[in-house]
């Protein structure tokens, strides 16, 4: 049975249950980079890069980005490699997003926050053009920038242990990795439903979403990867008849309906309008216990993230990845000159006060002004691919 306490009205407000997951989707350190941060290599017929990070649930560092992109590009061009395999070292998360913290640290070194999202984007964007088959082992935590690992692959294996969401709006970003891209692609309004409220969708409702393109049980996990190993000199249809198999097999979770089913029409219909103001005026209407607790998870996230993601998603929609990803790049460098990146950061991670003071602070401020000023080219510091 779907769980239902998802909807029941809240003692205290229900986003603090998803403030844990953007903790964790934020909780980095000052940690220094390693070289072990991530593992690349060649095994059988597969070039396997591991996210090495455990401790830090794999975060996405600009060192690690720095190590797989070359091999990536390496892999993608060697005649004996016939397949590309990522996945997430410790069993709790495959990359539960970017090191925004030491992102937000840096904002007085502005070179970091300019090469850390232009070159995350340029990987992001050569996941999604990989000329080999391309698999994501996306057991466990997967969030922001482990999403853009992951979703633009040709194969993404979950997990009953997967847990994807894109949290951002509460912490004064967007999302990001393509977001624009992939989340107006989903079912219906789905992608722009997860993208404004940063629902966590769990298991199978991963795979059932659109997000993942398999689903295998946990326990056959290792003996997967083993098999698609061991292939020899394989085809995209021989990697395809593997990951059939596992899922065939798989019977978790599997008589359950999807999470969000009977709140389809709803979200449908509510997060079909061209602006914030309007979904808002939706969900009121609408006046279900559902509805109204969109409302309240709403009523958190910061004014002006909400406002540009839904921009982001409905440009997106009928936009390239590349095209997407430029104009997100445009986004990310706003997002570092404005205030709100740095106080959700801080509301979430440094003092964790679960209290940010947005500026402007309500929907109504938020100018078209304001908006069109994230989407402005940056000129010759445009990113390119």
């Amino acid at each position: 049975v779907a769980r239902r306490e998802v909807w029941r009205p809240m003692e205290r407000f229900n986003a603090f249950k998803r403030t844990n997951i953007i903790l964790q989707h934020l909780r980095m350190s000052k940690h220094t980079d390693v070289a072990g941060d991530v593992l690349l290599e060649r095994k059988g017929c597969a070039g396997v890069i591991t996210l090495n990070r455990p401790k830090f649930l794999n975060a996405l560092s600009l060192n690690m980005i720095r190590q797989i992109y070359p091999q990536l590009k390496r892999w993608e061009q060697d005649p004996e490699t016939f397949l590309i395999i990522m996945k997430g070292a410790g069993g709790k998360a495959f990359c539960a997003g970017g090191d925004v913290r030491a992102i937000s640290e840096a904002k007085k070194a502005k070179q970091m926050s300019q090469d850390f999202f232009r070159e995350e984007y340029i990987l992001n964007n050569a996941v999604g053009s990989c000329q080999k088959p391309y698999v994501a082992l996306i057991h466990g935590i997967t969030m922001g920038g482990g999403v853009g690992l992951s979703v633009h692959g040709q194969f993404r294996v979950a997990t009953e242990k997967s847990l994807f969401a894109m949290p951002e709006t509460a912490i004064g970003l967007f999302p990001d990795v393509g977001g624009g891209y992939f989340l107006p692609r989903l079912q219906g309004k789905l992608g722009y439903f997860l993208g404004l409220t940063g629902f966590r969708l769990k298991g199978r409702d991963v795979y059932r979403a659109g997000i993942a393109t398999h689903f295998v049980d946990s326990e056959k996990f290792s003996m997967l990867e083993e098999d698609l190993l061991a292939l020899k000199s394989p085809s995209e249809e021989n990697i395809m008849d593997v990951l059939e198999t596992y899922h065939a097999e798989s019977k978790i979770d599997k008589d359950k309906s999807f999470i969000l089913e009977e709140h389809m029409d709803k979200i449908n219909s509510c997060f079909s309008a061209n602006t914030m103001e309007q979904i808002i005026e939706n969900l009121r209407q609408d006046g279900s216990s559902f509805a109204l607790e969109q409302l309240k998870v709403i009523s958190k996230m910061s004014p002006t993230s909400l406002k540009i993601t839904l921009r982001q998603l409905i440009e997106g929609s009928s936009k390239t990845l590349q095209e997407v990803l430029t104009m997100e790049y445009r986004l990310s460098q706003a997002c570092m000159e404005g205030h709100d990146f740095h106080e959700g950061v801080r509301a979430v991670l440094i003092d964790k006060d679960q209290s940010p003071k947005w500026k402007p602070a309500s929907l109504k401020e938020v100018t078209d002004e304001d908006v069109n000023n994230h989407f402005k080219s940056l000129g010759s510091s445009d990113l390119k691919f």
